[in-house]
This record gives C-alpha cells, structure tokens and sequence, in this order.
C-alpha cells in the first residue's frame, strides 16, 4: 500500500494513526501542498489533490480518512479494530467520527489558519468557528467524564478523528479549562502511534511557525 500524505494536515495525522494502531506496512509518500510543480504531479494520481490518499496493491483508490479507515478495518480483519464490530457501538463511533471531523477539526483549523495569517482574518467565519468549538468542547468534556476514549468500546477512528485537531487547538482554541479533554490530551499524547505522528510533523510544524514569524516581522 501507499498512502499519499502531508505530515501537518489533520486528517493525514488521522489515517497515519491507524495505520500505526493496525501495525500495518505502508509505502509513505509525502505531498508537498505549498508547490504548484509537486500538487500538479498529485493531481495525475488524485485528480481532486486531497489528502490523504491510499492506493492499495491490488489498485484499489481510497481517498477520505475515514474511507481508508473503513477500508483498513475491512481488509485487515486479523488487526485490532477501529470500529467495532458490534452495530450500535459502531453508529457511536461513525457519529463521534463525524462529529470531531466537521464540528472540531475544521473550525479549529478555520481558527489557526487565520491567526497564523495563512488565512485572511474572518470576523464572521471566526465567531461560527468559535461557536462550534465551544459546543463540541462541552460534548467531549461531558463524554470523557467517566471513560478514558471517545467512546465506551474502547481506542476508535473516533480517537483517531480527535486527537490531530486538538494538537492546533493548544494554539487557535484552548481548552485548559477543559479537565476531561486537558486528561484525554495527555493520555493521546502518550499513545505510541500518535507519539510517531508527532515525531514528524511537529517539526515541520514548528519550521512552517518559524518562517510565519520572521516573515511578520519583516513586514
């Protein structure tokens, strides 16, 4: 298999998570969003220049993390699960899924994007971002109240939805008034496959702030 990526997106972050939960061999090649020449050679295999993006061996394409999730669960049964097999359990977690993708993930990054300046600074899309943060905040923090994951099965792709955003959320949204997810953050920040996540997007990461900075101060 090989997955195309970009180490700081959140949803790449999200596929390469359970990648690492299942124990799973992989071709990683990385995408270089910010150049026209590398993007252009991307949409040749991904016409809609999206990631992430698995291509499978035997051909299969699978674009959208929560796809290649499904896909990894239902081509590997022999590894641990991410979503579970039982039917209700399983809806929490598509739900929970949903939810940390569209209700936390985007607005988080809508946030980010434009106190970082990579975005033109949006009074009206920011106050609807910070509405979303604020309701979901409130949901995750009365759902880990009594339970150590996103949902009662155990370590899910909801976890795997989750915890990537909350990473650019310690910047664009905090949450320390939050003890419930302050105690789910540290626990992911723990688990051995995101702690790989970590080891190389943090850098680039921390490199792409860098040049943010001196870039504004030059101005």
């Amino acid at each position: 298999m090989k997955l195309y990526y970009a180490p700081v997106s959140t949803y790449s972050q999200k596929a390469l998570i359970a990648l690492y939960e299942k124990g799973l061999a992989f071709e990683p090649e990385i995408v270089e969003l910010t150049s026209a020449d590398a993007r252009a050679a991307y949409e040749q295999v991904y016409p809609l220049g999206k990631v992430p993006f698995l291509m499978a061996d035997d051909g299969w394409a699978v674009p959208e993390s929560t796809i290649i999730i499904e896909f990894l669960d239902d081509r590997f049964p022999d590894t641990p699960r991410l979503i579970p097999a039982e039917r209700e359990a399983a809806r929490q977690v598509r739900f929970m899924d949903r939810m940390c993708d569209w209700h936390l993930n985007e607005p988080v990054v809508e946030l980010l994007f434009q106190k970082a300046g990579f975005r033109p600074a949006d009074e009206t899309r920011a106050a609807r971002a910070n509405k979303q943060i604020a309701v979901s905040y409130t949901y995750l923090e009365q759902r880990l109240a009594n339970q150590d994951w996103v949902c009662a099965s155990g370590f899910s792709m909801a976890d795997c939805a989750l915890i990537p955003p909350l990473f650019y959320a310690q910047f664009s949204a905090p949450f320390n008034d939050r003890p419930n997810l302050v105690r789910y953050w540290d626990r992911a920040r723990q688990r051995p496959s995101y702690q790989r996540v970590m080891a190389e997007f943090v850098p680039l990461w921390e490199a792409m702030m860098n040049r943010s900075r001196t870039g504004a101060a030059a101005a």
